[in-house]
């Protein structure tokens, strides 16, 4: 059961958008960066992957992984801490927060493999 929103203008939007969008965001980097989509996407070429573009894509998967758990911990701290949970207000702005650093680990894993591809 939902309480009444402690916004002042009346708006409430369900959690369950922005965390549509974290799982989401989530589920593309971990494809793009483990189940090789994205080595397939940049490092494809006539039917042999370049191995030189493979390890500089690994490197932008590393380099991917600061943002994926940053994005991951304000996710999970925002359904575990109580505080977070409990206000709307604050809710809302952690999960929206975790998406906007899980796009930006989508977008490093982008110019990695363009650099990579390069």
């Amino acid at each position: 059961m939902q309480g009444p929103s402690r916004y002042t203008n009346g708006w409430w939007v369900s959690p369950a958008i922005p965390t549509t969008a974290n799982c989401t965001l989530a589920l593309l980097w971990g494809f793009s960066g483990f189940g090789g989509w994205g080595e397939s996407a940049f490092c494809a070429g006539d039917a042999i992957r370049d191995p030189h573009c493979v390890a500089r894509f690994g490197d932008a998967v590393a380099v991917s992984l600061v943002p994926a758990a940053v994005a991951a911990a304000i996710a999970l701290a925002a359904w575990m801490l109580p505080r977070i949970r409990r206000d709307d207000a604050r809710l809302d702005r952690a999960l929206t927060i975790s998406a906007l650093v899980w796009f930006a680990a989508v977008t490093v894993l982008f110019v990695g493999g363009l650099l990579a591809k390069a």
